[in-house]
């Protein structure tokens, strides 16, 4: 029995045995291992995660920024829906501004100030901000590409802003919306300096104006400001507004004032001299005058007593009133803040505010947990930061479009995850 289990277990070895050694044979004679194959670039399939990145400006109770904010900080809420917040941190800034040097129906509107307000504001930038510079009056002209130059944007503001007649608001802010398409997508600024009316410029009469006033609504009409908005939105801009609007009530009210004593011919006044008043201005330079092309108009010497002239001024304080309230929107609903300075001195150093403000911005990003494939390209979506502990105030804009939200490649710095990369079978 024993002898019968021996001689079965024998052969059993037998049996197993030259597999074995036919395999560690093949293996000796060939002299190599033949490795394992490993997908080439070919081979692979990038996979894209959807990000929505937006901007959040923080700040403390004092209205100081808050430098430590981090992920466990915030709450965003997509249509009311709580978002993982993925990463925050701050990268440098794209600032347009966007300068309107006509404006010929406001007093208080003046090319210069507007170049001291400019270049305070691109001095106060931070290193490595990228800017450009757009100019509008009846015509829109960039006098500044892209550049983290920040000495050459202080030169084109320096030596090409120039003064003309006209505002073209809808067509500036159109080509504004169309400057970001080549910049980082998250930390966009426009910064609007301007009064809010919209002008013909050029050789308009008082019958001109005073129907483009009357008739039309403000920043180009309703038609062209809500395509101008809509661009905006998309490019997933800020705007900063800085406003002429009280500078030039109060500039207006000024010469009011002044105007009885012109008009009374007392010795020593511009009436008495035998001088025409238009366009005069003694505070001014000899190319330049407040109130532009204005000076130009029949019936803009006699402010005060000419009926036409006062419709509309009238007119123009309505439009500059509507187009106030229009550009608190716009900021309020991109994240940004409208500036309302009450001199000269005010309005240029808010130059330097706006420039702050920026610099106080992290931009936020998240996954949406609806997906945005699933999003009609002009989807709108509401969103809203939540500070998650006392002594923390949060601004961001209040909304994205769909199709402004692009898919984005993991960051080159980071280890790719499992569900990055695919290979194929």
């Amino acid at each position: 029995m024993l002898r019968r289990r021996a001689l079965f277990l024998l052969a059993a070895l037998f049996y197993v045995a030259p597999v074995f050694f036919a395999a560690h044979t093949s293996g000796a004679q060939s002299g190599r291992v033949v490795p394992k194959a490993t997908p080439t670039p070919e081979d692979q399939i990038r996979v894209f995660t959807e990000e929505v990145r937006i901007p959040v400006f923080a700040r403390d109770d004092y209205g100081h920024f808050d430098p430590s904010l981090e992920v466990t900080d915030v709450l965003v809420l997509e249509d009311g829906v709580p978002q993982q917040v993925r990463s925050i941190r701050r990268i440098p800034a794209s600032v347009l501004l966007v300068l309107n040097t006509g404006g010929e129906l406001n007093p208080g509107l003046r090319t210069r100030t507007t170049r001291e307000m400019a270049l305070n504001l691109v001095s106060s930038l931070r290193a490595g901000d990228s800017v450009a510079i757009l100019q509008f009056n009846r015509r829109t002209e960039l006098v500044q590409p892209w550049t983290t130059d920040l000495e050459a944007a202080r030169h084109a503001v320096t030596t090409k802003l120039a003064g003309g007649t006209g505002a073209r608001h809808a067509e500036a802010l159109t080509q504004a919306a169309r400057l970001f398409a080549e910049q980082p997508v998250g930390n966009r600024h426009v910064v609007l300096v301007t009064d809010g009316v919209e002008t013909p410029g050029g050789g308009a009469t008082l019958d001109d104006l005073d129907h483009t006033l009357s008739e039309s609504s403000v920043l180009g009409g309703r038609a062209g400001y809500a395509d101008a908005y809509k661009r905006l939105q998309a490019a997933g801009v800020t705007v900063h507004v800085v406003s002429y609007g009280t500078l030039g009530r109060n500039v207006a009210k000024q010469k009011e004032r002044d105007a009885p004593q012109a008009a009374s011919g007392v010795p020593g006044s511009v009436k008495a001299s035998g001088v025409a008043r238009a366009g005069i201005d003694p505070t001014m330079p000899p190319t330049e005058s407040r109130g532009g092309a204005m000076a130009g108009l029949p019936g803009a010497g006699s402010i005060t007593f000419d009926p036409q002239m006062r419709r509309v001024r009238k007119a123009y304080e309505r439009a500059m009133q509507r187009g106030e309230q229009q550009m608190k929107t716009l900021a309020a609903e991109t994240g940004g803040r409208i500036y309302l300075p009450a001199t000269d001195e005010e309005l240029i150093a808010e130059g330097a505010d706006v420039a702050r403000e920026i610099g106080t911005e992290y931009v936020l990003t998240y996954t949406p947990k609806r997906p945005l494939a699933e999003a009609p390209p002009d989807e709108y979506r509401r969103i809203t930061a939540v500070p998650r502990h006392a002594g923390l105030l949060l601004r961001s804009r209040r909304g994205y479009v769909a199709a402004a939200a692009v898919p984005v490649e993991p960051d080159k710095d980071q280890a790719a995850k499992p569900s990055e990369t695919k290979t194929k079978n």
